[in-house]
């Protein structure tokens, strides 16, 4: 695959055309959360929510947000001096790693938004009437900001399951919000975050590639390797 080749496309994708698309298959979030939930395996294991984030993206959640005065959840802007730990919002993609003695060990690539005892994103929260809300809606990252769409363009993400509607180069993925009415406005603001989460991936994946030097772990050692080099859990680049 020419990465090169596929970021020029993605920087040359037209956000009116993606707009059109968007419009087209209708999509209006239910806040049902299933997206940033754990599900059931068919053969009855829990598989927890799986996103990935971009280093600045943990570093944006970490300078806007921290933990309550109680200490025991996370509030944006608030008055707190707890600043959440790279720990708490992000953990090792867990692809590619294997499960030694003692627990996860190996190298992998890129972030995923850290999850709860349930497998659900640590983020997320349920009123009384099981209605779902972000606790960092403002700042999340591309990929959940643009759930359940993506572009079909090499070396892009794609959500989990297959695609289950299309219009031109935009793929919707399963999502009980598909084939609602939305705003020509709404319709456009999503197009946009489409086209720059197409551009970043790829960047992030050239940049990836161009930082990375295979690493001998130790037994129960993981190392992430992202656009900025090879890492510990915590974030800390390696020495």
């Amino acid at each position: 695959m020419d990465l090169e080749a596929e970021l020029a496309r993605a920087r040359e994708l037209d956000v009116s055309e993606l707009a059109d698309a968007i419009e087209s298959i209708g999509f209006e979030c239910t806040r049902c959360g299933a997206c940033c939930k754990g599900y059931e395996t068919d053969d009855g294991e829990r598989e927890p929510h799986t996103a990935t984030l971009f280093p600045d993206e943990v570093r944006t959640i970490q300078e806007t947000t921290s933990y309550d005065a109680d200490g025991d959840s996370v509030a944006v802007a608030s008055t707190s001096d707890a600043s959440l730990e790279w720990r708490d919002i992000a953990r090792p993609m867990p692809y590619g790693l294997v499960e030694g003695d003692d627990g996860l060990e190996g190298e992998t690539f890129e972030w995923a938004l850290q999850t709860n005892a349930c497998g659900d994103c640590r983020f997320y929260e349920e009123d009384d009437a099981g209605q779902g809300t972000c606790q960092v809606h403002e700042d999340r990252p591309l990929i959940c900001e643009t759930y359940p769409f993506s572009v079909d363009v090499a070396g892009t993400s794609q959500p989990m399951g297959e695609a289950v509607d299309e219009a031109g180069v935009v793929r919707a993925h399963e999502c009980e919000g598909l084939g609602r009415d939305i705003s020509r406005g709404d319709a456009a603001e999503l197009a946009g975050a489409l086209k720059e989460r197409a551009v970043r991936e790829i960047e992030e994946a050239i940049a990836v590639s161009a930082a990375y030097e295979p690493v001998e772990t130790e037994p129960g050692e993981v190392v992430v390797h992202d656009s900025e080099g090879a890492k510990s859990p915590d974030g800390a680049e390696l020495q």
